[in-house]
């Protein structure tokens, strides 16, 4: 048998779900669902897959969401302020990039490895910090609704340092990989 299918019991089990339950959401019967797990019969690809469908299902319901775990206290800087001001604002929080706005709509992000490169690489003139953050503005962050599930965020936040989230076109909150690194316990 696969390993996914030995599975199936455990799942079910963790979900708190009886064969009976189970079997009624997956349109299958119970005898089914107790031969399976006694591994008594050859399983049918579209009931099997059904049955995996239902708990997945069921397991992203009890996920965590992004309004359960993102900071409500949106540090950020203005397009318009200096490189200088979003330096101290990440030293003084402990934070490596921060979100760019302009007024209350999100138009990029600044992060310590940009400034850095731009340091090293000369390629702004001038001392850095006197100039504005919008000659060094990176990519703004990916946004998601407040009922994002965390595997969703999980997959951003490989791509990018931080996730903004939004509540009917209104960013809520934001999450980094610290926030995300919470949910483990």
């Amino acid at each position: 048998m696969l390993p996914e299918l030995e599975s199936i019991a455990h799942r079910r089990r963790a979900l708190g779900l009886t064969q009976f339950q189970l079997a009624e959401k997956a349109g299958v019967s119970q005898s089914y669902i107790a031969k399976l797990e006694a591994k008594k019969i050859e399983p049918s690809y579209l009931k099997v897959k059904a049955i995996l469908e239902v708990l997945d299902s069921l397991e992203r319901g009890r996920e965590a969401r992004a309004r359960e775990i993102m900071s409500t206290d949106i540090i950020s800087v203005q397009k318009d302020d200096v490189i200088q001001r979003a330096v101290e604002i990440m030293t003084q929080h402990g934070f490596s990039q921060l979100p760019v706005m302009d007024g209350e709509r999100p138009v990029g992000s600044i992060t310590e490895r940009t400034i850095i490169d731009k340091m090293r690489n000369g390629s702004v003139n001038g001392p850095v910090g006197k100039k504005p953050v919008s000659m060094i503005i990176d990519d703004p962050f990916p946004q998601v609704g407040e009922g994002a599930p965390v595997t969703i965020i999980a997959s951003l936040l490989r791509m990018y340092p931080a996730v903004l989230v939004h509540h009917r076109g209104e960013i809520t909150g934001i999450i980094t990989k610290a926030d995300l690194l919470k949910t483990i316990s």
